[in-house]
This record gives C-alpha cells, structure tokens and sequence, in this order.
C-alpha cells in the first residue's frame, strides 16, 4: 500500500496546539487520577494528539505531520522567565545541592548507558548501540542524538543509529512527562512529607490559589513582556560571545543565564516605585512562563511520529522498559536520600525523571504539575535546570566519548 504524507501549515499547528493545552487543562481538573499523580496538563493533551495521529498511521496508512518552528522560540521565553524569578540568595542556597545533584546525574548516566549497551549484547548488537537508548537520547535528547548520528555511522558503522536514537527520544520523552508527578506523589505519601502550602509557584499558579492573590495587572504583564524581550536579547549575545571561546551550549541556557543577570543587578538601579512593582512584575512572568512551557511541551509531543519506532522498536522498547525501572529506583533510593528527604527533595525527584529519560523542560513541567498540588518549591526550580540544561550535557558528552571508544 501506498503511504500518504500530510504537513499541517504553522499557523494550524499553532491553534491546534492551544486547543490541545486546554484540553489538557479541563481533563486535568476534572480527572482526578491525572490530578492525584501530578500529570502535566500538556500531557494529558498532547496524548491526546498522539493517539489520533498513531490511528491514522496504523488504520490509513497516513503520516500526519506539524509544522512547529516556533515550539524553540518559546523555550528561550519560558527559561529566561526562570531567570528572571531566580535570586540570588536563593542561587548561593543551592550551591551544595547542585554539586551534589550534579554528581548523582553524572554517576546516573555512566549507569544508564551501561544498562543500554548490556542490552543491546544481549539482542546481537554492537554494546556501543545501546549508548544510542542511554545518555545519548535519555538524557541528552533529540538535539544530542542528532548530533552523535554521524559519529555512531561513521566511526562506528552503525548504520541505524538515527533509527535507534530518535526511537528512543522518542519512547523516552512520552515515559518522562508520565512518571515524575508518581514518583513526587509516592514520596509525599510513603515519607509523611509537609507540603510548602507556598502559593507563590516559580511557574504557573496553584490549584487551591486565592483569586484575589493572583490577579494581574496589565503593566505587570506588559513589564514582564518587557523583561522576557531584554533577557532574550542578552541570551542571544552570551550565547554567540560563549560560542567564539569554544564552548557551545544550548540556546535556552543563555536564555536563563541573562534573566538570572537582568533579575539581580537592574531592579537595584531602578526608583523605588518600580522595585515595588515588581511583585505584579513576577505575577506576568509567572503566567507567560507556564503558557509557553505547556505550548512547548504540548508542540513537542504533537511532532512525535510513531512510525519511526517501525524496525527498532523490540530492541528500544526493551530497553526503556529496564531503563525505566533503573531510573524509578535510583531516585526514589539514591537522589531522594542524597537531596535531603524533605518536600523540595520530593519535588527535585519528580524534576530528575524528566532528566533522565526525557529533557529539562520535561523535567521543569513535571515539577510545575507538582507544586500546583503541594506548594511552591524554589530552590528546585534552581538547581534542575541549571543541571539539567548546562552541566549535564558537558559530562555527557565526556561520557558518551569515553564509552564509545
């Protein structure tokens, strides 16, 4: 049979995006399974897409593609909005945990591509492919994978390699937006753990949240409108001056380096009335960040194309299967413990599942969906995307290098 290929146009993907985000909201409320375990909002919608799109390939033979180019440009908006809500006391507070989540994610990754590559011994494969459903696209994602393609093809005859890796980005992005809120939720209940009760979310706003706590102001959005444009600005020149020293990183790192400088050095220059504005002025970054952060995640799953698993999917989908469990017990026994074994380390787990299989923005909507139920939890929103978008993808590569020779 002959296969039939159709591209949605932006601007239809877009909206289609935004129906699909409040959908996403309305099961979230009125679900409360969906709500107990702490699942996204934009992946309650975003399956919702991806199983409408699986039937129309399994059923028609039909290829449904989006065309989503924006998805990235409000990736650099939701973390620069991290930055700008991220200071400076709370930063020096999370020195030692971060070093210490740094380490755990570092000893995490040579375990998960250790488990990868046993597997992959097992199905008669080159070990080094099973680096390709480890830290290449658990922890590193779709951006690293296509990246080490060539490498693993070339160097390593791999010839499947692109296959394998978008395959297991793929498996991994859908397993990661589902397990953090459990695991949160398990910890919460097992522990006996105080919830923060602390409405004043890094993201979004909370469940139980008073109205009248939360109501916005129109310059407070159009300032934080404001804020986002400058931070993104700045980003852009950290990113290009980093660049010429060699050192490449992801755009939505520069992104939350420049909000965390804007948010720390010119409301100390600014009047005083514009320093006590400032609290309308998180308010609207707060509501900006969460609706980019859902159209994001929810774009992301929206562009997962199920027949790209067709030839690889025993291999991957054993693998994950094992990668799952590993991840589930080294947070709940290891980070847990590690970070503390309070309520902020409860909310830090529910971020490193998303790390570990998915991708830093996972890792950041998964907490979101958390803290709407518990309460607010700042330093975790510090220190995970700062490991999770910068540090870890420089041990990774170090790691990958290492264990592909």
């Amino acid at each position: 049979r002959r296969l039939t290929f159709f591209t949605v146009h932006p601007f239809h993907s877009f909206n289609l995006a935004v129906v699909l985000l409040i959908a996403g909201k309305i099961l979230t409320l009125n679900i409360d399974l969906l709500r107990r375990y702490s699942i996204p909002e934009p992946v309650a919608g975003g399956f919702l897409c991806i199983a409408v799109t699986g039937l129309l390939w399994a059923l028609f033979d039909l290829k449904v593609s989006f065309e989503v180019g924006i998805r990235d440009f409000l990736l650099l908006v939701f973390f620069a909005g991290i930055g700008l809500k991220s200071e400076v006391s709370t930063l020096l507070k999370g020195g030692r945990p971060l070093m210490v989540l740094l380490a755990l994610s570092a000893t995490f990754i040579v375990l998960q591509n250790m488990l990868g590559m046993g597997v992959a011994n097992i199905f008669g494969l080159d070990p080094r492919a099973g680096l390709l459903v480890g830290s290449v696209s658990l922890v590193g994602g779709i951006g690293t994978t296509l990246a080490w393609v060539p490498d693993f093809v070339e160097r390593l005859g791999i010839h499947n390699a692109l296959e394998i890796g978008t395959a297991g980005s793929m498996l991994g992005l859908i397993i990661a937006c589902i397990i953090g809120g459990p695991i949160a939720s398990y910890l919460m209940r097992e522990h006996k753990l105080t919830p923060s009760h602390d409405t004043r979310l890094d993201i979004g706003v909370a469940h139980n949240a008073d109205s009248s706590e939360t109501r916005l102001d129109y310059y407070g959005v159009l300032r934080a409108w404001l804020w986002l444009n400058l931070a993104l600005l700045l980003g852009q020149g950290l990113t290009r001056v980093l660049g010429y020293t060699g050192l490449n990183l992801p755009d939505f790192v520069g992104s939350l380096m420049a909000g965390i400088v804007l948010r720390n050095t010119l409301p100390l220059l600014l009047p005083k009335q514009s320093a006590r504005n400032w609290k309308k002025t998180t308010q609207g970054l707060a509501l900006i960040s969460d609706i980019c952060l859902g159209m994001f995640l929810t774009m992301a799953l929206m562009g997962l194309q199920l027949w790209a698993l067709k030839g690889v999917f025993s291999f991957v989908f054993a693998t994950l299967v094992l990668q799952v469990v590993l991840t589930v017990v080294y947070t709940l026994w290891i980070v847990f413990r590690f970070m503390g074994k309070d309520y902020e380390a409860a909310v830090l787990c529910a971020g490193f599942g998303g790390i570990a299989l998915g991708s830093t923005s996972t890792a950041v909507a998964n907490m979101s969906a958390v803290t709407r139920q518990y309460g607010a939890a700042h330093r975790a929103f510090i220190i995970v995307p700062l490991v999770g978008g910068f540090f870890i993808d420089l041990v990774n590569a170090l790691v990958i290098s290492w264990m592909s020779r």
